[in-house]
């Protein structure tokens, strides 16, 4: 499986994990917090909100495209801080950390 096919299930896992967990908003937030400039929106946005609404949507958009894809990312870390206390968040971790592994190889 190429890394556009193996990513695009990846993401479509993920969407899954935090819709069963209860991390899928039906309404989009507002706008300007949306366009934050600071890693993850962290400034704006909730880490599941950013998965969500800005990482799924764009990572989305490179796949389909079939725009070269980021290299040397990892998301994982941030993830593991920032929704410690949530429910579910092995579950979202175990997906992020696939893709994590993805853009490590090279």
């Amino acid at each position: 499986m190429d890394k556009y096919h193996h990513s695009q299930r990846l993401l479509e896992e993920l969407e899954l994990v935090l819709r069963q967990h209860s991390h899928w908003q039906l309404t989009p937030p507002d706008e300007q917090l949306l366009t934050s400039t600071e890693p993850f929106a962290i400034d704006t946005l909730d880490c599941h909100q950013w998965l969500q609404w800005i990482f799924i949507p764009k990572f989305g958009q490179l796949i389909a495209l079939q725009l070269p894809l980021p290299t040397q990312f990892e998301i994982s870390p941030y993830i593991e801080e920032a929704m410690k206390e949530k429910v579910g968040v092995n579950d979202i971790l175990s997906v992020t950390r696939q893709l994590d592994l993805l853009f490590k190889q090279h």
